[in-house]
């Protein structure tokens, strides 16, 4: 009997292929089990804070096709192909106008939320944004008793004398004002120890419209998720049968987030999203931390409200960048329930 062996010269070549083939499954799989897991919303443990980051995945994912077609792989082509088109599916819509925005018509409300960094955010900044961008309703979160008393004197209340304040040091104040009287004021604490200054507005000519500064509790580790889920399935929800809502603030959620998504399911419009600018990053690396930016800063508007444009701007001072929407709010003494 004869035995032979391959050639030494070809066995470099095979443990070459055999490490190449391993190499790109390594490059194909965690990006198709990422996708899989956010397409079933089911984010767990340290992998809520890094979906944060899904947009920047779903671009990475380019490179695994790339790889696997250059190479001749056929499965680990389709696969690296087929989460490609999940990845683009899932989050390529934002940077699109829905084609439905709400009404169109009726009454334009110009509103507008930022973070101020536990209250350190300029003042004169944020006032400038209001008179330049027509607001007409701000919400503030970190709002602190000085950084209310630096926008007073920056000339806030001129332009928005009405307001719905819960002003606190730390991280935990909010603050509402509006350029319409605000009725039933009032601010609630959520249990992730954070204000949340709220009211009712009617803007001439329009329905009235229940607006609040929301700012769940961040998911900053994995002892606290169970609190920062609580405080997202306790922001409200959109009602059919009552006034329209808006909420705008800091939501520290994204919409690779299942938690934000079940909100916005109750009856909002992320506007965002809407608009064609929901991969605009809101928070990092604007304080200098070494992080891609993350969109975490929504306005949230009821479906019975139209969306138009949505801008983000830097504001000196803080971490975050100001979200600015306009939407339209239907005419009339009262929006008809849907």
């Amino acid at each position: 009997m004869t035995i032979t062996t391959a050639p030494p010269a070809t066995r470099p070549v095979r443990v070459r292929r055999v490490a190449w083939i391993v190499l790109l499954w390594l490059l194909v799989l965690p990006g198709t089990v990422w996708a899989l897991l956010r397409l079933g919303g089911w984010e767990r443990g340290v992998m809520v804070q890094f979906f944060a980051f899904t947009p920047y995945v779903a671009a990475w994912s380019v490179v695994p096709v790339i790889a696997a077609l250059a190479t001749r792989r056929r499965l680990a082509g389709a696969v690296a192909v087929l989460t490609l088109a999940l990845f683009a599916v899932l989050t390529l819509p934002r940077a699109f106008a829905d084609g439905d925005r709400g009404p169109q018509g009726g009454v334009a409300l110009h509103v507008m939320t930022s973070n101020l960094l536990f209250g350190n955010a300029d003042a004169a900044e944020v006032v400038r944004l209001v008179r330049d961008n027509d607001i007409s309703v701000l919400a503030l979160q970190e709002f602190s008793p000085g950084a209310q008393t630096r926008l007073a004197e920056a000339g806030l209340g001129e332009l928005l004398p009405y307001s719905s304040l819960g002003p606190e040091y730390g991280a935990s104040g909010s603050g509402l004002y509006s350029r319409f009287p605000i009725t039933n004021p009032g601010v609630r604490h959520n249990g992730g120890g954070f204000n949340q200054a709220y009211g009712t507005i009617q803007p001439p000519g329009a329905g009235a419209v229940v607006v609040e500064s929301a700012h769940p509790l961040a998911p900053y580790s994995v002892e606290i998720l169970g609190d920062w889920r609580d405080d997202l399935n306790a922001e409200p929800r959109a009602d059919p049968d009552g006034l329209p809502r808006i909420l705008l603030g800091d939501f520290n959620s994204t919409l690779d987030h299942a938690p934000l998504r079940d909100l916005i399911d109750s009856g909002y419009r992320d506007a965002a999203d809407a608009a064609g600018a929901g991969l605009t990053g809101t928070w990092g690396p604007y304080d200098g931390d070494p992080l891609p930016p993350v969109t975490i800063d929504h306005v949230l508007a009821d479906r019975r409200l139209g969306i138009g444009a949505v801008s983000v701007h830097d504001v000196a001072g803080s971490d975050h960048r100001a979200v600015l929407a306009e939407l339209r709010i239907p005419a009339g003494p009262a929006v008809t329930p849907r």
